[in-house]
C-alpha cells in the first residue's frame, strides 16, 4: 500500500489563521447533503454533529441544502419564513416556477435553518436536466438509474436556488460545500454556469473504492494498478464515478476525512486533497465517573428486558453472566466486516460450548435492511413479557397484603396457604405461555430478501440458530434503533450505552463514527487501522499498540497463551464497563503487506473477542 505522507493537514491548527479575520456577516455558507434531515449513513453524523457550533459561528448566514422527505419534516423539521432576502427570495421564485421548495429549523442542536427540495415534484424536468449534465461535463445517466436520475434532479434544483440567491445576495460573498457525489451535481452545474461561489468538495468515500472493496479485490495492495474506467464500467457505475470525478476537479477545494481516504482519493480521482478535515463528536461532559456506570446499569436492563422478551421458553442463561456485543452501520456486508465477525462467533461458540462456560454472549447486528414488516414471533414474545411481568405484579399485591394482615395479627403466615388456587391457577398458565414450539429468531423484522440475504445465510451456514446449546446468541435488527419501536424502544446512544463492547473489524471505512461514539460513551470498541479513525488514533494517540498483539504474530489457530497479556487488558476494559469510566478503542493493526488476508484479521477479531469473554469473570 502507497502510504506517501499527504501534503494536506489533518488539524486546522496547520492552516494559515486568514480565517480569523473573514467577515462572517458578508458570507453566506450553505452545506448541501442528500442526508440533511434524512438519515442513511454517517454523513447524517457529520453534519448533525457540527451544526451547533457552526450555527453559533454564523448565525443567520448558515443553511443547509438537502431532500425532502414527508415524514422526516414532519418529525425533524419546524417550518418557518426565511429572514434572509436573498434566502426567501430564492424560495418564493422557485415555487412560483413549479417547485415545491420547503424552509424551516432542524430540530437538532442548534436548530440549523434548513431548505429542503422536493424531488418528486420536479420529475418532469428530468430529460431537461439531463440535456444540462451533458452539456456541462459530457456525463450521461443511464433511465434505469433510479439513485443517479434522484441526485441529479437534486443538483440541478441546488444549483438553482444558489444562482437566485447569488442574484439577490446584495454583495455578500457565498460559500458552499457539498457533501458526496449525491450532492455533486449541483457543484458542477454551478461552476458550468459561472455562479460567483466558492466551492468546496468532500468526500467521505470514493463510489469504485466502496464497490471494490466489497468484491473482496486486495484493495489497498493495488491502489496504483487499477484500470480506473474499466472497473467502473465492470460495475456498471460509470456514470456515477464520471459525476464524482467531475465534481472534485470542479471543485476549487477539495477534502476528505481521513489520511486513508486521502490517499484513495489520489488513486481514485485524481487529485490529492488539499486538505484532510477528520470527523468529529459533539462530545457530552460528565462530571463524574458515576454517571457513566449509572447510565450503563440503566440502558443494559432495558436491553435485558428486551432478551427476556425475545428468548422467551429458551430463556435458560443467567442475564448476569451474559455479554451485550454489536455491530452497527450502512449495510455492506464485508466492507463492514461482518463476515468476519460472524465467523470469529462461530468459533467462539464452539470455544465456550467446549470449555462448558457459563457465559453467554448475546451479538445484535444493527443493520439496516429491506424488510415487509416485524417478526410475528418477536413481537409476541415482547408480549409474553410484559403479560408475565403484570401476572406477577398481581400476585405480588395479592401475595404482600396476605403477608401483612397475618403481620398485624401476630402470625407467621402458612406459605403452603397464603396463594389460593386461583393464583395458582394464573402461574400456571403463564408458565404455559412461555412453552415454544420453534427456536428464538435470529432476525426481529421478516427480510424481503431472506433466501440471499448475507448474514442470514451466513448464520445458516454457521449454525447459529440461538439454540439451547449455543453460547453465542445473533439478533439481527435490520433498522435504525429508534425509542419509538415497539421492540427495542431506544435511541442508539442508549443502546450503545447499554452493552459491553463494540466490534467493527472493517475492511473498508473511510472513518467510521460508531468507534468513536462508543469511546465517548464509556464502552470499549474493537476497530482496524484501515479506517479512517483507526488511522488518526494510531497517528495522535501515545502508544497505539499498548493493547494489541502484532498481526505476525497470529495464525489460523491462534495460541489462547500467546494472547493472555493483551486479552487480559482487552477484557479488563469490557469487563470493567459496568464499574469504571472511558476506555479508548482497541485497534488491530493489519501488516500493509498482509492487508488482503481477510483469514489473518478474522484471526485477530475471533482472539481478542474469544479472550475478552473468557477472561470476562477474571
Amino acid at each position: 500500500m502507497l502510504r506517501g505522507r499527504s501534503l494536506s493537514v489533518t488539524s486546522l491548527g496547520g492552516l494559515p489563521r486568514w480565517e480569523a479575520g473573514l467577515p462572517v456577516e458578508d458570507l453566506l455558507l450553505f452545506e448541501v447533503a442528500w442526508e440533511v434531515t434524512n438519515k442513511v449513513g454517517g454523513i447524517y453524523t457529520v453534519i448533525q454533529t457540527k451544526a451547533k457550533t457552526t450555527a453559533d459561528e454564523w448565525g443567520d448566514n448558515y443553511f443547509l441544502l438537502g431532500p425532502y422527505f414527508e415524514h422526516n419534516m414532519k418529525t425533524q423539521v419546524e417550518q418557518c419564513e426565511p429572514v434572509n432576502d436573498a434566502v426567501r427570495r430564492a424560495v418564493d421564485v422557485m415555487n412560483k416556477h413549479g417547485c415545491q421548495v420547503h424552509f424551516g429549523r432542524w430540530l437538532i442542536e442548534g436548530s440549523p435553518y434548513v431548505v429542503l427540495f422536493d424531488i418528486s415534484y420536479s420529475a418532469q424536468n428530468l430529460d431537461t436536466w439531463k440535456g444540462d449534465l451533458w452539456e456541462a461535463c459530457n456525463v450521461g445517466i443511464p433511465y434505469h438509474d433510479q439513485e443517479a436520475n434522484e441526485m441529479l434532479i437534486f443538483g440541478s434544483l441546488t444549483a438553482w436556488f444558489l444562482k437566485e440567491v447569488t442574484d439577490h445576495a446584495d454583495g455578500k460573498h457565498v460559500i458552499v460545500q457539498f457533501h458526496e457525489w449525491q450532492a455533486g451535481t449541483g457543484l458542477i452545474l454551478s461552476r458550468a454556469r459561472k455562479l460567483p461561489i466558492a466551492t468546496v468538495f468532500t468526500t467521505h468515500a470514493t463510489l469504485l473504492g466502496r464497490y471494490l472493496c466489497a468484491a473482496n479485490i486486495d484493495f489497498y495492495n493495488h491502489l496504483d494498478k487499477f484500470n480506473i474506467d474499466k472497473e467502473a464500467g465492470e460495475r456498471q457505475i460509470y456514470h456515477r464515478y464520471c459525476m464524482e470525478r467531475a465534481s472534485v476537479h470542479c471543485a476549487h477545494v477539495f477534502t476528505t476525512v481521513s489520511e486513508i481516504t486521502a490517499i484513495e482519493a489520489e488513486h481514485m480521482l485524481k487529485r490529492k486533497p488539499d486538505v484532510i478535515t477528520p470527523n468529529g463528536l459533539n462530545v457530552k461532559k460528565f462530571s463524574a465517573v458515576h454517571e457513566f456506570q449509572n447510565l450503563h446499569a440503566m440502558y443494559k436492563a432495558r436491553i435485558q428486558d428486551f432478551v427476556r422478551g425475545h428468548f422467551y421458553g429458551h430463556l435458560d442463561f443467567d442475564l448476569e453472566k451474559t455479554l451485550f456485543l454489536f455491530i452497527a452501520g450502512r449495510y455492506e456486508f464485508s466492507n463492514k466486516g461482518a463476515d468476519i465477525f460472524l465467523e470469529s462467533l462461530s468459533r467462539l461458540n464452539f470455544l465456550l460450548r467446549m470449555h462448558k462456560s457459563d457465559v453467554t454472549v448475546v451479538v445484535f447486528f444493527i443493520m439496516p435492511a429491506k424488510t415487509n414488516n416485524f417478526n410475528v414471533e418477536t413481537l409476541k414474545g415482547q408480549a409474553v413479557r410484559k403479560q408475565l411481568w403484570d401476572t406477577a405484579h398481581s400476585v405480588k399485591e395479592k401475595f404482600g397484603k396476605k403477608l401483612y394482615d397475618a403481620l398485624l395479627r401476630g402470625e407467621i403466615p402458612d406459605m403452603n396457604n397464603i396463594l389460593d388456587r386461583d393464583d395458582l391457577t394464573i402461574m400456571k398458565r403463564a408458565i404455559f405461555s412461555t412453552q415454544r414450539q420453534s427456536l428464538p429468531p435470529v432476525t426481529t423484522h421478516n427480510m424481503i430478501d431472506d433466501s440471499t440475504d448475507p448474514i442470514l445465510s451466513t448464520i445458516r451456514r454457521i449454525g447459529l440458530f440461538n439454540s439451547r446449546t449455543d453460547r453465542v446468541k445473533v439478533i439481527l435488527h435490520p433498522e435504525f434503533l429508534s425509542s419509538t419501536s415497539p421492540l427495542l424502544p431506544m435511541d442508539f446512544e442508549e443502546f450503545v450505552r447499554g452493552c459491553h463492547l463494540g466490534v467493527f473489524p472493517s475492511y473498508y471505512e473511510p472513518w467510521g463514527y460508531t468507534p468513536a461514539e462508543c469511546t465517548v460513551m464509556g464502552i470499549p470498541s474493537v476497530t482496524t487501522n484501515l479506517s479512517g479513525f483507526g488511522c488518526f488514533m494510531e497517528e495522535h494517540v501515545a502508544d497505539p499498540t499498548a493493547y494489541v498483539t502484532p498481526p505476525e504474530d497470529y495464525s489460523e489457530e491462534p495460541d489462547r497463551e500467546a494472547f493472555r497479556p493483551s486479552g487480559l487488558e482487552i477484557l479488563r476494559q469490557s469487563k470493567q464497563v459496568d464499574d469504571n469510566t472511558q476506555r479508548t478503542p482497541l485497534k488491530i493493526p493489519l501488516d500493509d503487506k498482509r492487508i488482503d488476508s481477510r483469514r489473518n484479521l478474522q484471526g485477530q477479531v475471533c482472539i481478542i473477542v474469544k479472550i475478552s469473554v473468557m477472561f470476562s469473570r477474571t
